[in-house]
């Protein structure tokens, strides 16, 4: 999406830049530029000077930060569910679903604290509080799932689990609006995308 943004922003200017012509100049100058808008919302038109400032900056400010020790936080919680499955599942689509957790979200933990180690930045803790977390699920809701097996696992780890996802929807969307750095926005963009996919598939399997 900013790609899309910077090249037809870019192509704006360099038009206006090289005309010689001076009717030309003045259409290319103020010449519209479309910006997509974010998930959920219309595109806008652009004159060429509001298309230089519309571009995230790459510099992280604090809902950024937030959003990638947060995100940590939570991944690891859904890795520790998902872990539970293979010894408790009843559905091969529940044990299917709760692999790919596994596969995608440990990778993604691992890109997000070497971002911020590259950035300086504290890592989160283990035993960090998320008690105001979105979607974490509570002690005593991972307790019951441990005690879980068959149908009654299968049952709780999706409900436990999609509600899991909304909340890192929620996050995302906070990070959308609050957030400036290119890199931790295109990470928010993908968590609505595939979590919000994934809520829909967990809910068929309900």
């Amino acid at each position: 999406m900013r790609a899309a943004l910077i090249l037809m922003s870019g192509a704006a200017l360099f038009l206006g830049a090289c005309s010689n012509d001076g009717n030309d100049t003045a259409a290319q100058s103020t010449a519209p530029v479309i910006a997509p808008g974010r998930p959920g919302e219309a595109a806008r038109t652009l004159s060429p000077g509001e298309a230089v400032t519309a571009v995230p900056s790459p510099v992280a400010n604090a809902a950024d930060v937030r959003y990638a020790q947060n995100m940590v936080i939570h991944h690891r919680q859904a890795l520790d569910m998902a872990a539970l499955a293979p010894s408790r599942f009843s559905s091969p689509k529940v044990k299917g679903f709760a692999d790919r957790i596994l596969a995608v979200q440990g990778p993604e933990i691992r890109t997000m604290t070497t971002w911020l180690t590259q950035e300086n930045i504290q890592q989160p803790g283990h035993h960090t509080d998320h008690t105001n977390m979105p979607g974490m699920a509570t002690p005593e809701q991972l307790d019951a799932l441990r005690a879980a097996s068959g149908a009654d696992f299968d049952r709780l780890f999706l409900q436990l689990m999609i509600n899991h996802h909304e909340g890192a929807i929620t996050m995302a969307t906070d990070e959308l609006t609050g957030g400036s750095h290119l890199t931790v926005q295109q990470w928010a963009q993908d968590v609505i995308a595939e979590q919000t996919a994934e809520i829909h598939r967990m809910q068929e399997i309900l």
